[in-house]
């Protein structure tokens, strides 16, 4: 039992890894857009400064208190880690990563980072040890107005970006490509991740 807790544990942090390091690579390619939630965390430190990564961990501890005060419940150890690491993971890949700095390189990071992110939310989410602050405040929506998901979500999402611009955040095109493209991408990953980690834990339990 603690080797498939090894081994989900690790898929998790990986896919934590790869996850900032896409949320990286789109603000470095920020002229296209970012991320909604993104949009707002670049939005917070340009007007306040601190870090794009901090940002990002002091928002989930908010959106986290909010959610666990609506839904009633405690959130798992995975979605503290999840806060956390993300928010570490930006700062580092921000600072690793040079600026690129012609309109070619940034649109090459955009679409890497998109890809990235896609990927790493496939493989933390196929180890189910908590979900992400975010998504415990969609289901909060849900909850409270019985809208669906799909609805709930857009509705969260467009009212984090418009905050994140008025607060002089990276809204463009590329936000609108992130919101559209991200789902379907998502769900091929995490079935890809989710077999492959299937595959792993067979493996641990014949041995």
């Amino acid at each position: 039992m603690s080797k498939d807790i090894g081994m989900r544990w690790t898929f998790f942090f990986i896919g934590l890894m790869i996850l900032g390091c896409g949320v990286s690579l789109t603000i470095k390619g920020q002229r296209l857009g970012v991320g909604s939630w993104d949009v707002l965390h670049v939005g917070l430190f340009k007007q306040y400064g601190l870090s794009v990564g901090l940002w990002s961990i002091i928002m989930g501890i908010i959106v986290i208190t909010i959610a666990s005060i609506g839904l009633r419940e405690f959130p798992k150890v995975g979605t503290f880690a999840n806060m956390i690491f993300i928010g570490i993971f930006i700062d580092l890949f921000n600072w690793l990563i040079p600026n690129p700095d012609t309109f070619f390189f940034q649109f090459m990071a955009f679409i890497l980072g998109t890809l990235f992110i896609a990927i790493g939310s496939g493989t933390y989410i196929s180890a189910k040890l908590g979900a992400g602050p975010r998504d415990s405040l969609m289901l909060l929506i849900v909850q409270k107005t019985n809208l669906s998901i799909a609805v709930a979500r857009t509705i969260m999402e467009v009212l984090v970006a418009v905050l994140g611009f008025l607060l002089g955040g990276p809204l463009g095109l590329g936000t609108v490509f992130i919101a559209f493209a991200l789902g379907p991408v998502i769900q091929l990953t995490l079935k890809y991740s989710g077999n492959l980690l299937t595959k792993q834990l067979q493996r641990i339990d014949a041995t």
